[in-house]
């Protein structure tokens, strides 16, 4: 037995430590300075922050949109809505004002209003040169009407989105006029389309003192 060792080892298992001696070899080869110095620096290469502007762009894996924090950025605005003679005549009161309550708004005046000839063709005065203007101001005009004022951040545009598409039938599920409205003749509901004409058209349908100023109780949950 002791002629067929060598260096103290058999043949076998002399030959097992010379192929791992030879991956060991390899695998020695491949851990250059270099690359050893990144491996090593991983786990020290820094954390950037969610809010960074300087985050290098191989860090950057896809766009994060954060619609809360682009809202806290806007104006607190003014809206008014109107809810129209069909949509009183079918008592979709309730359902339209909490479907704006229940986003967060806040209600600032409120009133039943039979609306006269004149102030309904200064309202729409902009659609006078329109062949259907003589039947928009019958239509506004058959019935009373629900006059609103709103208040939120960024509530023009959100209103507008809350109550769709002018006609109806390209109102998308879930929107007033989606939901509950079928025909542009008869859709429910008005609501500003700028800021400007927001606070002009408040003007319009109410009176001094008509609007009330007051603070929600919930507002600190809506907004930062």
């Amino acid at each position: 037995m002791e002629g067929l060792t060598i260096g103290g080892a058999t043949p076998c298992v002399s030959s097992s430590l010379r192929r791992i001696s030879s991956k060991t070899t390899y695998f020695a080869s491949r851990l250059t300075p270099k690359s050893v110095k990144k491996h090593s620096l991983a786990a020290l290469q820094p954390a950037f922050h969610l809010f960074s502007t300087n985050v290098p762009k191989r860090h950057i894996r896809a766009r994060i949109f954060l619609p809360h924090l682009v809202a806290s950025m806007e104006e607190v605005e003014q809206t008014y809505i109107m809810i129209k003679p069909d949509g009183v005549q079918r008592g979709l009161v309730g359902e339209i004002i909490s479907r704006f309550e229940r986003k967060g708004f806040k209600l600032t005046g409120l009133k039943l209003f039979q609306c006269p000839k004149e102030l309904a063709e200064e309202h729409y005065k902009d659609l006078q040169s329109k062949p259907f203007f003589p039947k928009l101001i019958d239509y506004i005009t058959s019935g009373p009407v629900v006059c609103m004022g709103w208040e939120g951040v960024g509530v023009v545009a959100s209103a507008r989105k809350l109550i769709g598409a002018t006609n109806p039938l390209n109102a998308e599920p879930g929107t007033i006029r989606g939901d509950l409205a079928v025909q542009t003749g008869r859709n429910v509901v008005h609501g500003s389309d700028s800021p400007d004409n927001g606070k002009r058209e408040i003007g319009l349908w109410f009176k001094e003192g008509e609007l009330c100023a007051w603070t929600a109780v919930q507002e600190p949950w809506l907004v930062e």
